[in-house]
């Protein structure tokens, strides 16, 4: 067998050897052994690193010409082992062009939701101005760029909609339903509108991000407890999205999330450029350390940022370490040691333990990682 890429003495995150092959940017083969295999490139990882498919954050901000929320795609994206980006909403139907030029030219995979406000995120209030929301624009946009687009931004919280509570996500919720009900991300914060009013309107398979902030409007009622409304969108098929970033991730809530069931069905780091220097997200792998601190296990996290995110936006060839899918892979350590974790609310835990990515392979190509 003749392969461009042979990893050797790899470990599945549920502990079992694994050995991959790989051929004209796909994954050739995966087994506990490979036999025959003349590659051009060995790693050879002793038995010391876990191997999966490649990670996916499904919710940054990374063009680079806004000022607000912004960053260079690769930053976010293979330095720190993730090998697909998915960009929030950060540009709408009047930029969303010129993004796709330019990371065209990433080592990252890069794809982007589209935000309702033609303008995307040049301000904070995008959605204060309900003239911002052209669904004709948005439609052109998105037949102007297949396989990039691959779902709708919507920022309801009140410093982003003013006055204007929940229309901007009706309007959102029938833009949707004219392009094949495209997978729709909604935002939440400070009310108004309502936690309850949003949930109200979304559907089954629309993802609610920054499920697990710690603000009043959140989750969880005064006594510490899960609102019985929250319950039941989840039930109902609501997909609840982490979305650390800057504000919008809380120890307690998602400690009373996990020893409740209400589970986060994809893990995504709303890191943009201050949040990755300053903290408190840094990178997608310390993340995975605080969902692993409040008691998610290894196979499970990784679950969470490769075969869900691929899910929810219709990846194809993503999300999975099989045969044909694309040669997208994280390889990395779980390293013993003190690291000091921190929540959007300041509040800080000490884990013994994290994960320390070693190579991002992007389309068979190889980046062997900064380990410092």
């Amino acid at each position: 067998m003749q392969a461009q890429l042979l990893i050797k003495n790899g470990l599945k995150v549920t502990g079992e050897p694994i050995e991959v092959a790989v051929a004209n940017g796909q994954i050739l083969a995966v087994d506990t052994e490979l036999h025959g295999v003349e590659a051009a490139q060995t790693i050879d990882l002793h038995r010391n690193s876990y191997v999966s498919a490649g990670w996916i954050d499904d919710h940054t901000h990374c063009y680079e010409k806004l000022t607000l929320y912004y960053d260079d795609p690769d930053e976010d994206g293979y330095k720190t082992g993730v090998t697909t980006v998915i960009d929030a909403g950060s540009t709408g139907a009047d930029n969303i062009r010129d993004f796709y030029q330019i990371t065209r030219a990433k080592k990252t995979n890069v794809f982007a939701m589209l935000n309702i406000a033609k303008t995307g995120i040049p301000a904070q209030n995008e959605l204060g101005d309900l003239t911002k929301i052209q669904p004709a624009l948005m439609q052109a946009a998105v037949a102007d760029l297949p396989g990039f687009i691959v779902g709708l931004k919507a920022r309801i919280s009140h410093s982003v909609v003013k006055e204007n509570g929940v229309i901007p996500l009706q309007r959102a919720k029938e833009i949707q339903a004219t392009l094949e009900d495209m997978p729709l991300m909604v935002h939440v914060g400070a009310n108004p509108p309502e936690l309850s009013d949003i949930l109200a309107l979304m559907s089954q398979d629309d993802i609610l991000t920054h499920a697990y902030n710690g603000k009043t409007n959140g989750i969880l009622d005064a006594d510490g407890n899960v609102k019985t409304f929250v319950f039941a969108a989840y039930r109902r098929g609501v997909i609840f999205d982490v979305g650390h970033g800057t504000d919008s991730w809380d120890f307690k809530t998602a400690k009373t999330a996990f020893t409740v069931g209400l589970d986060p069905t994809s893990i995504s780091t709303d890191i943009y450029s201050r949040n990755r220097m300053n903290g408190p997200v840094y990178d997608m792998a310390t993340t995975l350390d605080k969902m692993r601190l409040i008691g998610y296990s290894l196979p499970t996290v990784i679950d969470m940022i490769t075969t869900a995110p691929a899910a929810n936006f219709h990846l194809a060839g993503k999300g999975q370490l099989a045969p044909g899918f694309d040669a997208d892979i994280t390889i990395f350590q779980d390293k013993n040691g003190a690291k000091t974790l921190t929540d959007s609310d300041g509040n800080q835990r000490t884990t013994n333990h994290y994960l320390q990515p070693e190579y991002a392979i992007v389309g068979g190509e190889v980046y062997a990682l900064d380990k410092h």
